[in-house]
């Protein structure tokens, strides 16, 4: 595994997570394609990490995990400073 693979991944995940998330609009739509976006990235990883390159497939573990955090964690303040549950 090099680093190079691995920048790939994140630059190419990295972009992947941020511009998918946009087709939403509100915080229920973006968590969603969020959610939608990492799984689609998730198995483009398994593929890549089975039949490819395992260094661009950590990169991209690296920045679906990240984003999903995002994701929770803007969940959570929605949640926490209105008191109603965004994802329902």
């Amino acid at each position: 595994m090099r680093a190079g693979g691995v920048l790939a991944g994140v630059v190419a995940g990295g972009v992947w997570m941020v511009l998918f998330p946009l087709l939403g609009t509100g915080i229920r739509s973006h968590v969603w394609w969020t959610v939608a976006a990492g799984l689609a990235a998730w198995l483009a990883a398994w593929t890549l990490a089975r039949y490819g390159d395992r260094g661009v497939a950590v990169g991209l573990a690296l920045v679906v995990g990240t984003g999903w955090a995002g994701a929770a964690g803007a969940v959570a303040l929605y949640w926490s400073v209105t008191g109603h549950w965004p994802l329902w």
